[in-house]
C-alpha cells in the first residue's frame, strides 16, 4: 500500500474517533443493539468475468461463483441520525476463467489463461451509518413500524489465502497455497519490482441499506455493501508472466515445489490442447495491475435494540403505520 493511502486511512479513523467521542459525550441515552447477518458475497477481481473487456463492479460480476457470507456485529448509536457498527463477516471467494462464456471478442483471452482460485475470508471493519430521514422525523425515537434508508462507510482488515487446484504428475487433483509460490515472481532477486503480497490487507467498505424496525426492539435491514481494497493479489494474478527457469533458480532445480509453480502460474496449456500460446510467454500480460480486487455483499441484518428506558415495548393502542 503506497504511503499516502496508508497516511489517509489513518487520519480517516482518527476523525471518526473524534466525531464519536464527541457525539457521545454530549449524548443522553446511549442504545446499543446486537444481531447476526447472512447473504451472497462476490469477488471481482482479474479472474472471470463476462463479455468484452474487464471491467470493474457489477460489469464482470459471476454470479455462478456466489458463496454465503455470514456474519455478527454490534452497534451503539449515541442518536438517532448515527450509528457506530463493529462487524465480523467470514465466508468465501471464488474466481475461475473457465466460467467465462467466450463469444469471440476481449474475452477469449481471458478464457483462454485458464486461472482459477478460492480463498477463505475473515473480515472485522467498524463502521458508521447515517440515517438522513431521522432529521426530519418527528419524534425519532419513536421507532415502531418504522422504515429507515441509510449510507455506511467504515474501515476494516481482511485476511484471505489464495488456493488453486493443482494436478499431480499421476493425476490427482490437490488444492495449493499460492502465495509461497510466488507465481509472478514476487520476491525474487530478478523480479526486484514485485513485492510479495501481505494475507491481510486493508479494505474501505462503503454501501447503501434500509432498516426497518418490526417494532422498538428488533429489525430487519437490507444492505449492498461494497469492499475496496489496496491490493492486487486477492486471486494471485495481478501482472506478467516469468519464465518457468525462475522458479527452478529459487526452488532449486528439480525441486517439486518449482514445478507446483510453474503449473500454477501458466496453465494456459490446460485450456488449449496442451500447448501453451506466444500470448502467455514470459513478459506477456496475466493480468491488470492497474486495477485492485474487489468484493462486495448483499446482506439481510437482524438487529436486536438491548435497552431504552424511557420507551414502551410496543406502544400497544397505536394504530401501526409504516412512515419516515
Amino acid at each position: 500500500m503506497k504511503k499516502s493511502v496508508r497516511s489517509w486511512l489513518w487520519k480517516s479513523v482518527l476523525l471518526t474517533l473524534i466525531v464519536s467521542s464527541s457525539i457521545l459525550g454530549v449524548s443522553a441515552q446511549m442504545k446499543f443493539e446486537a444481531g447476526i447477518s447472512i447473504g451472497p458475497s462476490n469477488f471481482l477481481g482479474d479472474l472471470g468475468g463476462r463479455v468484452g473487456k474487464g471491467q470493474t463492479f457489477i460489469k464482470d460480476n459471476n454470479f455462478g461463483l456466489t458463496r454465503i457470507m455470514p456474519g455478527i456485529f454490534a452497534s451503539v448509536a449515541p442518536n438517532e441520525i448515527i450509528n457506530f457498527r463493529l462487524m465480523f463477516n467470514f465466508g468465501k471467494l471464488e474466481g475461475a476463467d473457465s466460467i467465462i462464456k467466450g463469444k469471440g471478442g476481449w474475452e477469449e483471452a481471458r478464457r483462454a489463461r485458464n486461472q482459477h482460485f478460492k480463498s477463505s475470508l475473515l473480515e472485522l471493519f467498524v463502521g458508521a451509518e447515517f440515517y438522513p430521514t431521522a432529521i426530519f422525523e418527528e419524534d425519532p425515537t419513536d421507532l415502531y413500524r418504522k422504515l429507515r434508508p441509510y449510507g455506511i462507510i467504515g474501515i476494516g482488515l481482511f485476511h484471505f489465502n489464495p488456493k488453486a487446484e493443482y494436478i499431480t504428475p499421476n493425476g490427482r487433483h490437490e488444492w495449493v497455497e499460492l502465495k509461497p509460490l510466488r507465481t509472478e515472481g514476487q520476491g525474487m532477486s530478478n523480479h526486484p519490482d514485485r513485492k510479495e503480497y501481505n494475507l491481510t490487507q486493508v479494505n474501505v467498505p462503503m454501501g447503501l441499506g434500509v432498516k426497518y424496525f418490526v417494532n422498538e426492539k428488533f429489525n430487519v435491514s437490507f444492505e449492498i455493501l461494497h469492499r475496496v481494497t489496496f491490493t492486487d493479489y486477492i486471486d494471485d494474478v495481478s501482472t506478467k508472466y516469468i519464465d518457468s527457469q525462475d522458479f527452478y533458480d529459487y526452488f532449486g532445480a528439480g525441486s517439486a515445489t518449482a514445478d507446483i509453480a510453474r503449473q500454477m502460474a501458466n496453465k494456459a496449456a490446460y485450456a488449449n490442447g496442451g500447448n501453451y500460446r506466444t500470448s502467455y510467454e514470459p513478459g506477456k500480460k496475466r493480468g491488470n495491475p492497474g486495477q485492485n480486487d474487489s468484493y462486495y455483499s448483499t446482506t439481510l441484518k437482524f438487529g436486536f435494540r438491548i435497552g431504552d428506558p424511557n420507551r414502551s415495548y410496543l406502544r400497544g393502542t397505536r394504530c401501526p403505520v409504516v412512515r419516515f
